[in-house]
This record gives structure tokens, C-alpha cells and sequence, in this order.
């Protein structure tokens, strides 16, 4: 799988002496993801994309992320049409939120928010909302994203708390997919991980009663089953399945 691209090309911090009389016009277009092939995803998303999207763990075996998986080519995302409409049933919160991230200040816990500079749907001109008014004050939609942003921070810290618990019990597995390209040819998409069934039999009672107390083993299921929908991804229908010889 390709190394996550970054679809941030130029975030700086919001402030009012730069952004005062700056709007934000969003919408149905997703061509910011057309040639990314997966994004992470939080731990509280995992119900609702498993039933349209594959999850996986993208990352090393000392430190991984869930992502879902957006495509089986190398920096194509299968999911933006030719107009740069989403076709999936499901947007992640990652690309929800964009052209917003927070960032993380030095060492400490501080986060500052920070916008997109290259989004196409910035402007000077009033068109979409603006992040403060006439008087410098952050506007309700300002305040929104800022609340969304926040939320999507603190599941992203739980999220990560889930995969190093997966680490340290030596869950999960390298995963590769086999698929058959455009071209006719047979393909393989690897460089990320699953959770081993086998493994995930052999923990103790103890570790599957805290996993379960900490709604972590529904996580690890959910993540099984999403990978069904690797079928969808759609380099030609049926072409690839979750299931025998076309993911090991």
C-alpha cells in the first residue's frame, strides 16, 4: 500500500489578522483525495464505514493507524467519479474536515487550528462562510469547526491507545491483496496489516475481558468484516475478495 500522501499542501494557523475577511465555500467535491489510495480513520467510525469501506493498519510493525483503504492502486483513489463527486455511501471524518487540521504545538498537549491555504474554496469575497465577523469574532461556523476538530483529536487519541493494545499483543499480521488490474495482469497490493483471527483466539481470558470491557474486541471484528468490501473498491467487479487466496 503507497505511503499515505499528504493532502495538505500549505496549512497555516488561523488567526484573525490573516483570515478576517476570508470565507470558506465547501461542497461535494473531493478532487483534494482523487490520488490518495487511503486515509486514517478513528475508532468511532469503525461501525459505520465497515459497511461500505475496508479498514486496514497502515504503518510499521512498531507503530500503526487504521485507514480505510480508498483504492487498490498506487495514488488513485476509486471512489471520486469524473466529476470529483464522492460515489462511496461513507466520508471520512478525515477528509470531512479538511481544509481544517489542528496541530500540535512542540512537546505539549496544545493544538492550534490551522487551514489549507491551497484549497480552491477559499476566498476573499464572501462566497461560503467566514471564520470571524466584522468585529473579529469567531462565527458559529468558526466555533463548529473548531468543535468538530476537537472531537476528532480526543478519538484520534483513543484510537491510538486501540492499536498500541494490538501491538503489545502481537494481533495483527501483514495482509496483502491480490487483484486483477485494467491491463488483465494480476496484481498485489501489500505494506499494510489485519488482525489475526488465529491470534486474536489464543489471548487469555483476561486480556479478552478487558478488550471487551473497553469495546475494543467489537473494534477488531468490525475491521474483519469490513474487509468483505475490498470487493467494491471496483478495479473490475469481483475481481477481489476478502476471502481464500486473494488476501493473504
Amino acid at each position: 500500500m503507497a505511503k499515505q500522501l499528504l493532502i495538505y499542501e500549505n496549512a497555516v494557523p488561523i488567526t484573525v489578522d490573516a483570515h478576517k475577511d476570508v470565507s470558506v465555500k465547501t461542497g461535494g467535491n473531493f478532487e483534494f483525495v482523487r490520488n490518495v489510495n487511503s486515509v486514517p480513520i478513528v475508532a468511532a467510525e469503525f461501525a459505520i464505514a465497515s459497511n461500505d469501506l475496508a479498514i486496514v493498519f497502515a504503518g510499521t510493525e512498531d507503530a500503526v493507524f487504521p485507514s480505510v483503504l480508498l483504492g487498490l492502486e498506487s495514488d488513485t483513489c476509486a471512489f471520486v467519479d469524473a466529476q470529483g463527486a464522492w460515489s462511496g455511501e461513507y466520508v471520512p471524518a478525515f477528509m470531512r474536515r479538511y481544509p481544517f487540521v489542528f496541530a500540535q504545538s512542540g512537546a505539549n498537549d496544545d493544538f492550534t487550528l490551522c487551514i489549507d491555504e491551497s484549497f480552491d474554496g477559499l476566498n476573499s469575497d464572501g462566497v461560503g462562510e467566514r471564520l470571524f465577523d466584522a468585529e473579529g469574532n469567531r462565527t458559529q461556523y468558526m466555533n463548529g469547526i473548531l468543535e468538530f476538530s476537537a472531537q476528532y483529536q480526543n478519538q484520534y487519541a483513543r484510537t491510538k491507545l486501540f492499536c498500541d493494545r494490538l501491538l503489545s499483543l502481537g494481533l495483527l499480521e501483514p495482509a496483502v491483496a491480490s487483484y486483477m488490474g485494467d491491463d488483465g495482469q494480476a496484481k498485489r497490493l501489500s505494506g499494510f496489516f489485519r488482525i489475526s483471527r488465529e491470534k486474536l483466539k489464543e489471548l487469555s481470558t483476561d486480556d479478552l475481558r478487558d478488550m471487551f470491557d473497553k469495546d475494543e474486541l467489537e473494534l477488531c471484528f468490525v475491521h474483519l468484516r469490513s474487509l468483505g468490501n475490498i470487493s467494491k473498491i471496483g478495479i473490475q467487479s469481483g475481481a477481489v475478495s476478502a476471502e481464500g487466496e486473494t488476501l493473504q
